[in-house]
């Protein structure tokens, strides 16, 4: 783009940002399409990066781009025309989700998608940048941050069975082994039936390192005995 379309876009959209709403052209428009693109694929890479690898998700964002710009085209169309707003709230009332978003977490992405399409919208770039900037903040103290800003204990479970015929002091055996070898693991639950007796623990961040030792631990601890590991986050390992 040479630098008198960059001008003549720009004075587009500062006068679609004054009374005169109606007046964004189409060099301005496509500034705010761009603007848009590029704030979708931004929100893309976030969900992708802090929520893409658990196993509830569903990959939602794929559908990010087109629908941050298809909401930025609505309110740039739209603005303040209450014909068309109302046109649009009985068109989109006929609208049916057959897939249910299952996830509260994809909710909010969605609802940032949406916000920053609308910050968009209305050619409030400075809106849009401290939007995006908050919310990678977010993120990252949900992700990095020590307890309780996060829930570290959603990585994997682990599971370990022990033969019927374990006796309690194998069963502290067993225990103290796991414990020694999650220093992260929390119990979760103790069931004893006639098969054996069954512990689940809640692991934080594991490893492969932690993985291998865990079956070896379990090797000598708990001969005849069952261990199942389930991964909350594919790709942990």
């Amino acid at each position: 783009m040479d630098q008198g379309f960059l001008a003549d876009a720009l004075t587009q959209l500062q006068t679609f940002r004054s009374n005169e709403l109606v007046a964004v052209g189409g060099k301005g428009f496509l500034v705010l399409m761009l603007v848009s693109l590029a704030s979708s694929l931004y929100i893309s890479g976030l969900y992708m990066a802090f929520y893409q690898n658990r196993a509830t998700g569903t990959q939602l964002h794929r559908v990010f781009p087109l629908l941050g710009l298809s909401v930025t085209t609505l309110f740039v169309a739209i603005q303040f025309s209450l014909p068309l707003s109302l046109g649009l709230l009985g068109a989109l009332s006929i609208v049916r989700f057959r897939t249910p978003i299952k996830e509260p977490e994809e909710i909010g992405f969605l609802m940032l998608l949406i916000a920053a399409a609308i910050a968009t919208a209305t050619a409030n770039v400075k809106f849009l940048a401290i939007l995006l900037a908050m919310a990678t903040a977010a993120l990252l103290l949900l992700r990095y941050a020590p307890w309780p800003l996060r829930d570290a204990m959603q990585d994997a479970f682990v599971t370990v069975s022990l033969p019927a015929g374990a006796d309690a002091a194998q069963l502290e055996t067993v225990r103290a082994a796991i414990e020694d070898t999650l220093p992260s693991g929390r119990l979760n639950s103790l069931a004893r039936t006639g098969n054996g007796t069954t512990m689940t623990y809640a692991v934080a961040r594991l490893s492969d390192k932690h993985a291998a030792a865990l079956e070896a631990a379990m090797e000598s601890a708990n001969p005849g005995g069952e261990l199942h590991v389930y991964l909350n986050r594919p790709g942990v390992l």
